[in-house]
């Protein structure tokens, strides 16, 4: 039996699998702290001391620096996993860092590095949710899969990543720290996804609000951006990041912003940006107040109404190529 830990973890794809390795692989008492996906200041609600573990799961280090520095004050012991835009780390010997913001990397698989495969099918399930396809694919073929079952994980991936998306916990089918719970029994995500009625409810939820994705229109597209608003509904809050996803791999020369609208005012934004774009979308969201991300996908937690339009016009002077 292993050390009791809080886990502060990206409630996407990414965070629950990146979860679901280590407490396999280290057993024990878990206090789960999570939310929807653009709720990234996780480590404000952890309360640990000396004595104590935290594990930081798929979070920027940059959006949690008071709280980091707080915790690693009052003494508890921090590991640190993570791809996203850190800033500069703390140096401190109850601090360990495992973060690489390399494009080609997520957090479960920084996971799996730590845990030497242990449980890399967990692992690739989160590339293929975190729209890192080559990465699942390469890892699929270490693993020995065949071809149906990569393309079974890539849909479990797909469904996890979906479900974390939302103004609020209303929006999601799970509350991610449920999602884990219902995770945690099996040690392979393909008995997950044949077992669980979860993944069924999940697909289904993705299938019928794709559906419902695919008669939005573009409401700015020139030679290299492409910008949709989203109305403002619950379906539409919750296919924001895979539709993103979606949309950057059907058009890969492309920058693509989405625009949900949230119930007081303002908006979430989703960017994806391509491999070959010189403007990274964590550098072009930290622009905002809000703003954050890694190189090839970001987002802004508010953009307020009245910045729409400037935001508009950044956007497709940043992105065009014509």
């Amino acid at each position: 039996m292993t050390q009791a830990t809080t886990y502060a973890f990206n409630g996407d794809a990414d965070g629950l699998c990146a979860l679901q390795q280590l407490r396999l692989a280290e057993p024990g008492e878990a206090t789960l702290v999570t939310g929807v996906k653009r709720d990234i200041q996780l480590l404000q609600r952890v309360q640990a001391g000396a004595g104590e573990r935290v594990t930081v799961l798929d979070i920027s280090a940059d959006s949690n620096r008071e709280a980091l520095l707080e915790l690693l004050a009052r003494g508890a012991e921090v590991r640190y996993f993570d791809h996203h835009h850190a800033g500069e780390l703390p140096q401190q010997p109850n601090f360990a860092s495992y973060i690489d913001t390399a494009a080609d990397v997520c957090t479960s698989v920084l996971v799996d590095r730590y845990l030497q495969g242990r449980h890399r099918r967990w692992a690739l399930t989160a590339a293929f949710g975190d729209s890192l396809p080559a990465v699942g694919e390469a890892l699929a073929r270490e693993a020995g899969l065949d071809e149906a079952s990569t393309r079974r994980l890539e849909q479990l991936g797909i469904a996890l990543n979906y479900n974390a998306y939302g103004e609020s916990l209303s929006d999601l089918h799970f509350d991610p720290a449920a999602l884990a719970e219902a995770m945690l029994p099996y040690a392979d995500p393909l008995a997950f996804a044949a077992d669980s009625p979860v993944f069924q409810q999940l697909w289904q939820g993705y299938e019928t609000d794709m559906a419902e994705a695919a008669r939005l229109a573009p409401a700015r597209e020139c030679a290299g951006a492409t910008m949709l608003v989203l109305p403002d509904a619950a379906w539409a809050r919750r296919i924001i990041g895979v539709l993103a996803n979606d949309l950057m791999h059907a058009k890969p020369g492309q920058a693509i912003a989405l625009l949900s609208p949230k119930s007081r005012g303002g908006y979430t934004v989703s960017l994806r940006v391509p491999k070959q774009s010189k403007l990274g979308a964590d550098e072009f969201c930290l622009q905002f107040p809000t703003g954050g991300g890694r190189r090839g996908a970001g987002g802004i937690n508010l953009l307020p109404d009245a910045a729409l339009g400037d935001f508009a016009d950044r956007f497709e002077r940043a992105f065009a190529t014509a």
